[in-house]
């Protein structure tokens, strides 16, 4: 606590070090006159590349700037630095080495980087059905080892991988370079995957829950192996390229009138198949794990199969925009829309899943899956910061000397739509669904958050549903 204490006093310190004013020789800008950036110094940084902080800054050494934009450049590039969630804090500031000179200062406390973690879940497709649905069944979980790694050369790169057991057994490996050439403009990642489970879902019913094929053998199958190319010239807009082979083999019983002979829209129970992915994004926010305020926008055309139509062959399209707004009183408001189409409209089980996996869902609607070809969601919430403190960690650890809460109380409302053929469709298909709640968002370490809220949907059902995310 001393320390954390004392860190305000040392950075002023250190500032006055970097700019080479003594006590009695205080300099002042001239917010009037044009400044000019003479160095960027970084200190905290002992395993992250100098190149790969200065990448993020929206300044350089040489600038000539006003006062004005230089304070709007430093919060921008701090937003960008931590963005890149490679750090615990990130503080800037400028030293003044005369009326028209100045250093910019980069304090940094690096994250943890490397996480043995122990695994556990549930197959389910979220913890409230798997508590609720089935009763907490632990025959109904796997378990392992997720090894992560998440500055392995200290260019931001990500090395994870993962073993699993239990109900569903699974290899993973994932590496990622977002940034790989001398003008830090492109970047690749890879991986492969490999997964065999005893229960899977073969079939949505007329209300809309899954219907569960549970076998006493590892009856479904599924292998991948891809590789991503990436393009960042700015600061803000980021695309990707992603081709991707897939393998899939299920019991031959599946694709009888029991079952769903739809589910592979195939003749044979295992296919092969390629997806070819380009994904668009502009990220400006605060925090990208918790936005406070800033934009997202996003957009993915997605080409799955070699054909056009039948097997599992789809064309798609999705588009996202996310706004966050500040508002006073310490209130925070949310708008968010997504909106996907699937092509042909006549296509096999698995590609027509839509709401309820993932994150597109709505709140209060856990418990249920809307398949479809075409579906848009809204949801606007609103949010308000009750409280925020740190508890020092007991035992001296430079990486992690406190931890963070911040609580944010919210309320809610969601609507959306589900469009589907008539040979496909359930009670809350191709109508206009509503939800409503409220809830309480808790933040810890590392943008670690844990939502806890209560929802009413149009069914009349009410209940308290638990969602929790994790930056590592």
């Amino acid at each position: 606590m001393y320390l954390i204490k004392k860190i305000p006093v040392l950075f002023f310190l250190y500032s006055l070090l970097l700019s080479e004013v003594s006590f009695g020789q205080v300099t002042a800008v001239d917010t009037l006159q044009p400044l000019i950036v003479s160095k960027i110094n970084l200190l905290g940084n002992r395993r992250t590349k100098d190149y790969i902080i200065l990448r993020e800054m929206r300044l350089k050494a040489g600038d000539t700037l006003t006062y004005a934009a230089l304070q709007q450049k430093i919060k921008e590039s701090k937003a960008l630095v931590y963005n890149t969630n490679m750090f615990t804090t990130v503080e800037m500031d400028y030293a003044a080495e005369d009326a028209t000179h100045v250093q910019i200062n980069v304090m940094l406390l690096e994250r943890w980087y490397i996480y043995p973690i122990p695994q556990f879940a549930w197959i389910d497709r979220n913890f409230n059905e798997w508590y609720n649905t089935y009763n907490a069944d632990f025959t109904r979980t796997y378990y392992g080892i997720k090894f992560s790694h998440f500055n392995l050369t200290g260019r931001s790169d990500q090395l994870n991988f993962t073993v699993l057991n239990g109900f569903s057994r699974s290899l993973l490996l994932h590496y990622n370079l977002p940034l790989s050439n001398r003008k830090m403009t492109t970047g690749f990642s890879f991986g492969a995957g490999f997964n065999e489970t005893k229960l899977f879902p073969y079939k949505t019913d007329s209300s809309n829950r899954l219907l569960q094929y549970r076998g006493s053998n590892y009856d479904k199958s599924t292998f991948n192996i891809y590789g991503t190319y990436r393009i960042r010239k700015g600061f803000y807009d980021r695309h990707a390229i992603t081709f991707q082979y897939n393998s899939i083999q299920i019991i031959d019983s599946i694709l009888t009138p029991k079952y769903n002979p739809g589910y592979l829209n195939a003749n044979n129970n295992s296919v092969e198949y390629p997806d070819l992915m380009y994904s668009w994004q502009h990220v400006n926010v605060d925090n990208i794990n918790y936005p406070l305020h800033g934009v997202i926008w996003s957009a993915l055309l997605h080409k799955r199969g070699w054909g056009w139509k039948g097997g599992m062959n789809m064309l798609s399209f999705e588009g996202n925009y996310n706004r966050y707004l500040l508002l006073p009183a310490n209130l925070y408001l949310r708008l968010q829309g997504t909106a996907k189409i699937r092509m042909p409209f006549q296509l096999s089980y698995i590609n027509r899943r839509m709401m309820g996996y993932g994150d597109f869902y709505l709140r209060g609607l856990e418990y249920y899956v809307v398949d479809g070809a075409a579906a848009g969601i809204t949801k606007v919430t609103f949010a308000k910061k009750l409280i925020a403190f740190r508890i020092p960690v007991p035992f001296r650890i430079k990486q992690l000397p406190f931890i963070p809460f911040s609580f944010y109380a919210k309320t809610y409302g969601d609507a959306g739509y589900c469009h589907t053929l008539p040979e496909y469709a359930a009670r809350l298909n191709n109508r206009m669904l509503y939800t409503t709640g409220a809830g309480l968002d808790l933040l810890s370490i590392y943008d670690s958050r844990l939502s806890i809220e209560y929802s009413l949907n149009q069914l009349g059902e009410k209940g308290l549903f638990l969602h929790a995310r994790s930056s590592f």
